[in-house]
């Protein structure tokens, strides 16, 4: 879908919904300064237009077994579409990845894995990566540190708007 500016409510209402996705329409409208039935609309709006692609609750790998997490980076070769294609949609179903990057550079694709140890990180490489023909080089640093920021970040005028929309606290 072509690119359509977003007005002023709907710049707050996204950056709302980054913030917290589980907002309720009434205290979401309500922030916004808009009637609930007004802000029920706008949020459809920005699901159709594919602005607003989904919702998500985000976890804590390590309560889920999978505390290590890592960046593998994987060259494929022969570097043709049938190739990139096959081992991206291969990696996107692997439970082990979380993201799967295809980028420019050396590298064809970066994961972002999440295992349980180093122990697991050896065998999914080992087991999972190499053993595809597609395969080249693979290359795997283990992650320190995970900080998220939303997607959309406020440029400073949007902030001022933002806090003239919103009454409560941020």
């Amino acid at each position: 879908m072509p690119y359509q500016p977003l007005d002023r409510i709907d710049r707050a209402l996204v950056a709302l919904l980054l913030d917290d996705a589980r907002m309720s329409n009434k205290e979401l409208a309500a922030r916004v300064g808009i009637a609930p039935s007004t802000c029920l609309e706008r949020v459809r709006a920005l699901r159709a237009r594919g602005v607003i692609t989904g919702f998500h609750a985000e976890v804590d790998l390590g309560a889920l077994g999978r505390g290590l997490e890592a960046i593998v980076a994987v060259r494929v070769r022969p570097h043709s579409r049938p190739h990139v294609d096959a081992f991206r949609e291969a990696a996107a179903a692997m439970p082990e990845v979380i993201e799967v990057f295809h980028v420019t550079g050396a590298d064809d694709f970066l994961l972002h894995v999440a295992v349980a140890d180093t122990d697991a990180l050896r065998d999914f490489v080992l087991d999972r990566l190499t053993m595809r023909p597609e395969v080249a080089h693979v290359e795997s640093r283990v992650v320190y540190q995970h900080t998220r920021r939303p997607a959309l970040a406020a440029q400073p005028s949007e902030r001022t708007s933002r806090a003239r929309l919103s009454p409560g606290p941020s």
